[in-house]
């Protein structure tokens, strides 16, 4: 409509060197980004982004501090938050985020955008007063017909709007909790229900639970979404585990993998006695305890060697927040996902400046020996790399030497296997 050219990002997944190639190749101004590739670049790599006039967000809840460091590197970008469900044709309200956030704790949804209505509304459907929490109900132009094929669905979520002038009017529950602020725009506050998002999925914990506790050897389980680390949303399954020594974690992501897209499988499982529960009766959510970034999964640990190997981990180790790293761990089962691997990536292309190695590569590539092997093997020595911390390197040097020609043994016999 303005003489503006789309382009569409031609990879699987950038990287900030990648996705700022893209930008200065085409000339770039104005950039749409969810919020969690937003946080991986705007810490990896901020640079990428600079020559952009416009930088739209959305998709999840919005980090401040991640917001207030990508103004810090970007003084000519205006950096927007975009909000709005899929049933509102994706953008509903618009926020554009100040220089000067102050000691702000979120960032405002902002108002609707033209054309549509938004309102927040409580259990009655009665506009609440400022300050004062409600469900973000949401009409206008841009308004889904409604659920194709799910008439119940449609009638629960798409309601006759009290507010419309003509007959016929529809509002859409979002299920999103909001308020409004005292300069007019509205504070997303939550969710009413279960549904969350994460990565910009949105996400039924309840239906994780439900495939979960269909394992034969689940005798109670929880599902529930962390954020231990700002920015870094994860899902967490806690389980209570019948008949004799727990599971090993692969056997339970398998089992949801079978019945559920990956990006609903929690990142990390705990394994537990019993569930925590509140005086009356239900879990008690808060009561569960943080996971431990890591983890074998029931291979048993093998200490990365080579100078390549150890650099690597260090690199995993540094990324996922994880002490020991071993050869044959996964990344992914670790808690990594592809987000936390476009650090992985930026890191990794500094240590290793000769290796033409792309983010595809590295889901190719998830244990630390098959990586490893692909950067040139354990006799390949990075420059200045975060190596891991551990017994071999406080042994002598004839000894040392004597591991690592038997860890390049071992590393070479398990090459095809990794393949």
């Amino acid at each position: 409509m303005h003489g503006g050219k789309c382009v569409l990002y031609p990879g699987r997944m950038a990287s900030g060197r990648e996705l700022g190639q893209v930008l200065r190749g085409e000339g770039v101004t104005t950039l749409w980004l969810t919020a969690s590739l937003f946080n991986a670049v705007v810490e990896e790599a901020p640079e990428a982004l600079r020559g952009l006039k416009q930088l739209l967000i959305g998709g999840e809840a919005l980090s401040v501090g991640h917001v207030k460091k990508a103004y810090e590197q970007l003084p000519g970008t205006r950096i927007i938050n975009g909000y709005g469900p899929t049933e509102g044709t994706t953008f509903t309200c618009c926020y554009g985020i100040p220089r000067e956030l102050g000691e702000r704790r979120s960032i405002p949804i902002g108002v609707p955008i033209g054309n549509t209505r938004v309102y927040v509304l409580d259990e009655g459907m009665e506009p609440v007063p400022e300050g004062v929490c409600g469900e973000v109900y949401i009409g206008g132009d841009g308004l889904a017909r409604g659920y194709l094929r799910r008439g119940d669905l449609t009638a629960e979520k798409f309601v006759p709007d009290p507010f419309a002038k003509e007959a016929g009017g529809r509002l859409y529950r979002t299920g999103d909790v909001g308020r409004y602020l005292g300069d007019g725009t509205i504070e997303y506050v939550g969710r009413k229900d279960e549904q969350v998002k994460v990565r910009g999925y949105r996400i039924e914990l309840g239906e994780v639970e439900a495939v979960l506790a269909q394992h034969p050897r689940v005798e109670g389980c929880a599902v529930v979404v962390r954020e231990d680390e700002p920015g870094d949303k994860r899902l967490v399954g806690y389980v209570v585990w019948s008949g004799g020594e727990a599971g090993r974690v692969e056997e339970l992501k398998e089992h949801l993998r079978g019945k559920l897209p990956e990006y609903m499988v929690p990142s990390a499982f705990v394994v537990l006695d019993e569930l925590p529960l509140s005086a009356n009766g239900k879990l008690d959510r808060r009561g569960l305890p943080v996971p431990e970034r890591g983890g074998d999964g029931g291979r048993g640990y093998e200490e990365p060697v080579g100078e390549v190997e150890r650099a690597v981990a260090g690199v995993w180790g540094e990324v996922l927040k994880v002490e020991r790293v071993g050869l044959d761990d996964n990344f992914f089962d670790l808690g990594g996902h592809s987000l936390l691997l476009v650090r992985v990536h930026e890191r990794l292309r500094q240590l290793f400046p000769g290796e033409d190695l792309s983010v595809v590569e590295l889901f190719e590539h998830p244990t630390v020996r098959s990586l490893a092997t692909r950067l040139g093997g354990p006799a390949k020595a990075p420059s200045g790399a975060p190596a891991v911390d551990s017994p071999t390197r406080r042994e002598e040097g004839g000894q040392r030497l004597a591991r690592r020609r038997e860890a390049r043994a071992r590393g070479s016999a398990g090459v095809g296997e990794d393949a």
